[in-house]
């Protein structure tokens, strides 16, 4: 009997410890690296490399997350519906309302017949963005997926206020070892990132910023590279009245460069600006990158400029 009561005594106390450690009892939301949205995938899912989201490489089975802007979530809510969903080559089954704790939300559930797939669609709106996630369940998988696994991980969505800044440089294919005072203003996952003097979300006006990207391609040969350069130079957006000041053939650390600097002026016309663009060639493609910056501003903006180009390298 002594026995037996202390073993209940024990059992007690396990119970009340995770009682009063919830955390301990409850899935932790995952957020995919780079994305804003997380929630507790299902059991079988594992993050993707592939898309923000959730897959189960076995079956096919996907939960993939868009952010969308905020007004998105009143558009959306008037134009999905059961025949624009039709034309999408979709059957619609159901449209419903789903509180979360982010927002409002509501839920449509369709069916792809010629891919043999069922869709949820969940929107969800919130203060900082509106959430789209897609689930898409092929037939053979909905015994691994119910119904009611997936309304409990829609449930657990959550919007998380920022990116880290370690996560989302992560995310690019070169190492940025200097980011010479600058701020990451945006991530292009697999492509580029804009480093600006001001933060993402400021109203747009002119300051230092670099822009960093790799892109397949470019020619084998040096004397095609200042046509090239230029073609690529030309496309830059947001600056007017450009004027090339020089263009010229480097190498540095190296590796074959080609820089192009520039005077402008901004999209208002109202700002000077000066421009300075690097490729370098190699590996069967070439690194862009585009330091802009008041012409005031320059003598301090180029050197910073010069750092973080001196500090990329391949991953």
């Amino acid at each position: 009997m002594a026995l037996r009561m202390l073993l209940l005594r024990s059992l007690l106390l396990l119970l009340a410890c995770l009682l009063g450690a919830p955390g301990m009892l409850a899935a932790e939301v995952v957020y995919p690296p780079g994305s804003r949205l997380g929630l507790v995938p299902p059991s079988g899912m594992v993050t993707s490399g592939n898309f923000f989201g959730f897959e189960d490489p076995d079956t096919n089975a996907a939960i993939i997350l868009a952010s969308l802007p905020t007004e998105a979530y009143a558009e959306l809510d008037k134009t999905i519906s059961a025949e624009t969903l039709k034309q999408q080559g979709m059957t619609f089954e159901k449209r419903e309302t789903m509180p979360l704790a982010t927002g409002q939300a509501f839920l449509v559930i369709a069916h792809l017949e010629q891919e043999k797939l069922r869709k949820w669609i969940l929107i969800g709106s919130s203060p900082a963005l509106t959430a789209l996630v897609t689930v898409q369940i092929p037939d053979p998988a909905k015994s691994r997926y119910s119904d009611a696994a997936i309304r409990e991980t829609l449930a657990t969505l959550a919007i998380r206020p920022t990116v880290p800044v370690e996560e989302q440089i992560g995310l690019l294919p070169f190492k940025l070892a200097d980011l010479a005072g600058f701020q990451v203003a945006g991530v292009m996952p697999g492509r580029a990132v804009v480093l600006s003097d001001a933060p993402a979300g400021t109203p747009p006006q002119p300051q230092s910023q670099i822009l960093v990207s790799v892109a397949p391609g470019g020619p084998a040969e040096a004397r095609n590279r200042d046509e090239f350069a230029r073609d690529i130079f030309a496309a830059i957006p947001n600056v007017r009245e450009v004027r090339i000041t020089s263009s010229e053939a480097l190498r540095i650390a190296g590796q074959p460069v080609h820089e192009i600097m520039a005077q402008a002026r901004d999209p208002g016309g109202g700002t000077s600006l000066k421009v300075v663009q690097w490729l370098r060639f190699g590996g069967g493609g070439y690194l862009q990158l585009v330091g802009i910056a008041p012409a005031d501003a320059w003598p301090e903006a180029y050197p910073r400029f010069r750092a973080v180009r001196d500090g990329i390298e391949p991953r």
